[in-house]
């Protein structure tokens, strides 16, 4: 059985991203020259890596089981590039929800860097349901999310805690109160995260156990479109404290107490897979997990 190191990597670049012609470009190679080495790389093992529907490829149970094996040949041989070195080195994705990639990442990954400056980060902002997918087809080595979630394959592990905040502008006439029940929540204009995200699922559960519901919502996917919609007066926000800090230090939003418990648990995700990746258990020792 022969086997090349390319067509590992189109393998396992193909099975991250989804599709041959992404994983070609990816890997600077004609799409002819890319379906010829997965051809190969099947012939060499015996069975088929993906099925074909129609013009999609779907990784099969095979393909799926050498995966993760895949990955750590590719891991070490990209090691030989530094060897008097920790051996830490090469690409790191990240995939992180909006609120810990915008605040919370920076100084963690800066501090990463320090202890092992040869790796390569690559963070993918997404919401927490689109990263667990990411998890899922592989397209992320970890990910950090701020929601509640659950999944049957993927290990789920408490990190910190945050904590969101009900804020509106100095001019709203909320603000001279500085608080507000579940009436007058009920009444507001809510400018709010999309569905999907986790500081979204908060808010609605938390509203939920209070028996309230918000019919008046505009929900945006970008927290600064959030503040800044707020500051024009356009209606009340719901973002973590991570995010709103300095505007409620500076007087541009003002916060408002409610009867809403909206404490959450930010956690990190990984794959079973993933527990022989030299970086993801660095990066677990990093964040003292």
């Amino acid at each position: 059985m022969s086997m090349s190191l390319r067509q590992l990597k189109i393998f396992e670049a193909t099975a991250r991203l989804g599709r041959l012609t992404a994983a070609a470009d990816e890997q600077a190679l004609s799409q002819s020259a890319a379906s010829q080495a997965l051809k190969e790389l099947e012939m060499a093992l015996g069975y088929r890596l993906f099925s074909r529907n129609s013009r999609e490829l779907v990784i099969t149970d095979m393909g799926r089981d050498i995966l993760p094996r895949v990955r750590d040949i590719l891991i070490n041989v990209d090691s030989l590039k530094t060897p008097y070195s920790c051996g830490l080195s090469g690409p790191f994705r990240v995939a992180a929800s909006v609120t810990i990639a915008s605040y919370l990442f920076p100084g963690l990954m800066a501090g990463f860097l320090e202890q092992f400056p040869e790796i390569e980060p690559d963070l993918q902002i997404a919401n927490t349901r689109q990263v667990i997918v990411k998890l899922e087809k592989g397209q992320a080595h970890i990910g950090l999310i701020e929601g509640p979630a659950s999944h049957p394959q993927l290990q789920i592990i408490p990190w910190q805690s945050d904590k969101l905040q009900v804020f509106c502008s100095h001019g709203h006439p909320l603000a001279r109160e500085g608080q507000l029940d579940v009436e007058q929540m009920r009444q507001q204009r809510w400018i709010l995260r999309e569905q999907g995200s986790g500081t979204r699922e908060v808010f609605d559960r938390a509203m939920q156990r209070v028996g309230g519901s918000v019919s008046m919502v505009m929900a945006l996917n970008r927290q600064e479109a959030i503040k800044q919609s707020v500051k024009a007066g356009l209606g009340i926000g719901c973002l973590s404290r991570l995010a709103v800090d300095e505007e409620l230090r500076r007087g541009e939003l003002v916060l408002l107490q409610t009867p809403l418990e909206l404490s959450r648990q930010l956690s990190v995700v990984v794959s079973p897979e993933a527990g022989p990746n030299q970086l993801v258990r660095a990066f677990m020792h990093y964040l003292k997990l």
